[in-house]
């Protein structure tokens, strides 16, 4: 993977991959930043036509602008980006649903104000591009995905609407996914794999690239860890190999997943596994103290285990299309070879927690020394009580560590629950927005409190992905909710982001003492910037976004929580449509400003954005 900057004196622009995303990061000084209008980001995909990203607003009377008037009045040329970085992720407006991946080349240009507040023409000259791969993630023998997770999003609702189905309302569970699943507002069909494509992201494409793998080829064997699962193709595949021999499934059987009725989906998907199994194909149903709660795919050929997927991604509906989630891909037998002896530890033992615990497995890390795998330890519990204690304090302690740097510190992270249950890294994840000697991003569906920015400090971030009684004033279409269920399912934790001793903790562990001791989980912790950059990334794109609809929820507080709007003007009511963009933004007093204040805080070193300026430029 790569960071590309380039810079022409005065002005430059960092680039980072992430996995299939893009981070562009400004800078110049504070000097080059009077008048300073915001920035135009143009995209040019290799031999495909070039775009510029849009903003979300606009000016007030744009014809009083410097204005290209092919392009939209809320188009980054017509309307720069007050913000002094930006993240690019094809297909959220641009380039529809299957959206170009390879070479990209960015060209953001600063762009000014005359002293009258006046928009000037673009100055090509002050111009500065920087070439980078928009791909999935790899590096060596690893591969990573992520989940798109982004149903509470204008770009879902664009391409969607806020209404649609993510499963018949038939209620069948192995349902054909090329029906239409609905039409867009444009009037476009889409199908349930349209939807899936879009919001599973890249990893959907892991999964179903590993379950293709092994159905094309007879000499592969999968076995597979689950805890949710009742996606119809995951199942099918997994069927199919179960008629060929060549599968073996440990399934959680907890209530959430079991009933003596056998009216759960993993009940309905039991017996029509067992009907069908032939061979070595055989199904084990379990829980060990409380949840069988891996998610993990492990191929094996004649020689033995070949690849292993793992990750916090469920083999489910929400768990690949509307949870936050991620996937790692090790394309290395020794890697593969300890997730494998877990499974036959786990099924020999009849997924019992007292046998796992003192088995070697469970009483000692695994950590990998292949070379082409970035260093990487994994945890396999369930745990016995000193040895879950112990593995918590330490990532806990790495982010004390990481607190107590006097320069270039940074904890980001994206972990479903950080109120439920007791745990030092939870103790350490709600306290360390509190340090203002670092910076620090973090989401939880479950935080102890919501803290958003606060002008003037360099407090963190700590919002939630789980936003109550959100409503959205114009010109933002109002978005769905995930209900029960969970927005943020990740479980990681990046220290040290684009430093030397950069570390990602990740994987199914929820971090809590009870999950350590009780579940059959893997946490990974792995040192390569590149990993934790790509994660990183991650947890800056839904803390920017949920810091936003956390603004207009009935549980959000802080300061800064509304862009500037003329006194007394109306807002929208609940699930009100929006009239067009320039119509809603008119009614509701909201415009970019035409002065240079914005960038005020990015220069005060006692500001948050100013250390965000800082680290990510």
């Amino acid at each position: 993977m790569a960071t590309v900057r380039s810079g022409n004196g005065r002005f430059s622009v960092a680039a980072y991959a992430g996995d299939a995303k893009t981070l562009l990061a400004f800078d110049l000084d504070e000097a080059g930043a009077k008048g300073l209008a915001g920035f135009t980001i143009q995209c040019a995909p290799k031999g495909q036509p070039a775009y510029y990203l849009y903003n979300q607003l606009q000016f007030e009377e744009p014809a009083r602008h410097a204005q290209d008037h092919s392009e939209p009045p809320n188009s980054s040329i017509n309307a720069p980006i007050h913000k002094f970085r930006w993240l690019h992720v094809p297909g959220s407006v641009h380039q529809g649903l299957k959206p170009f991946m390879g070479g990209y080349a960015y060209t953001v240009t600063p762009r000014y104000f005359d002293a009258d507040g006046i928009l000037l023409p673009l100055d090509s000259g002050l111009s500065v591009s920087v070439d980078i791969d928009v791909v999935p993630f790899v590096k060596g023998d690893l591969r990573l995905g992520f989940a798109r997770g982004f149903t509470q999003s204008q770009a879902f609702v664009h391409h969607f609407g806020k209404n649609a189905l993510l499963r018949p309302k038939t209620g069948e569970l192995l349902f054909d996914t090329s029906q239409v699943s609905g039409t867009s507002s444009r009037g476009d069909t889409y199908t349930f794999n349209d939807e899936y494509g879009w919001l599973g992201f890249t990893a959907r494409e892991r999964i179903f690239e590993l379950l293709g793998e092994v159905l094309q080829d007879a000499t592969l064997h999968l076995d597979l860890f689950a805890y949710d699962l009742n996606e119809a193709d995951v199942m099918k595949a997994v069927l199919e190999l179960a008629e060929q021999g060549r599968v073996r499934v440990i399934l959680d059987n907890a209530d959430l997943h079991h009933n003596a009725a056998g009216t759960k989906p993993e009940d309905e998907f039991e017996a029509e596994f067992t009907r069908r199994m032939k061979g070595a194909a055989a199904i084990l149903r379990g829980k060990f103290g409380r949840y069988a709660h891996d998610k993990v795919l492990v191929v094996s050929d004649a020689q033995g285990p070949l690849k292993v997927l793992t990750g916090s991604t469920n083999f489910s509906v929400t768990g690949i299309y509307v949870n936050s989630n991620h996937v790692l891909v090790f394309d290395d037998r020794d890697v593969a070879g300890s997730y494998a002896k877990v499974f036959n530890e786990s099924w020999d033992c009849q997924v019992q927690k007292a046998a796992f615990q003192v088995c070697d497995l469970a009483t000692q890390p695994f950590c990998s020394v292949a070379p082409t795998v970035p260093p990487t330890t994994i945890n396999f519990s369930p745990h016995l009580e000193d040895r879950a204690k112990a593995i918590l304090l330490g990532v806990a302690q790495r982010i004390t560590a990481e607190g107590a740097k006097t320069t270039g510190g940074s904890v980001l992270f994206a972990v479903m629950q950080i109120d439920n249950g007791t745990s030092p890294v939870f103790d350490a994840l709600n306290a360390v927005h509190q340090n203002e000697s670092i910076f620090s991003f973090g989401i939880s569906d479950g935080p102890k409190g919501i803290d958003l920015y606060k002008p003037g400090t360099r407090q963190g971030l700590l919002v939630s992905g789980k936003p109550a009684g959100t409503v959205l004033p114009p010109p933002f279409d109002q978005v769905p909710g995930v209900g029960l269920g969970h927005q943020v399912h990740h479980k990681f934790v990046v220290c040290g982001f684009n430093q030397p001793d950069a570390v990602v903790y990740c994987g199914s562990s929820n971090l809590a003492n009870g999950g350590e001791e009780e579940n059959g989980d893997n946490l990974l912790e792995m040192h390569d910037t590149d990993v934790a950059t790509a994660f990183a990334i991650e947890a800056l794109s839904l803390v920017d976004h949920f810091s936003f609809l956390d603004k207009y929820s009935t549980g959000g507080k802080g300061s800064d929580a509304s862009p500037p709007a003329a006194a007394g003007q109306p807002q929208a009511a609940p699930g009100q449509p929006s009239a067009t963009p320039v119509e809603a933004a008119a009614s509701a007093g909201w415009f970019i400003s035409t002065s240079d204040g914005w960038t005020k805080p990015y220069f005060d070193s006692a500001d948050l954005k100013c250390a965000d300026r800082l680290l990510f430029a």
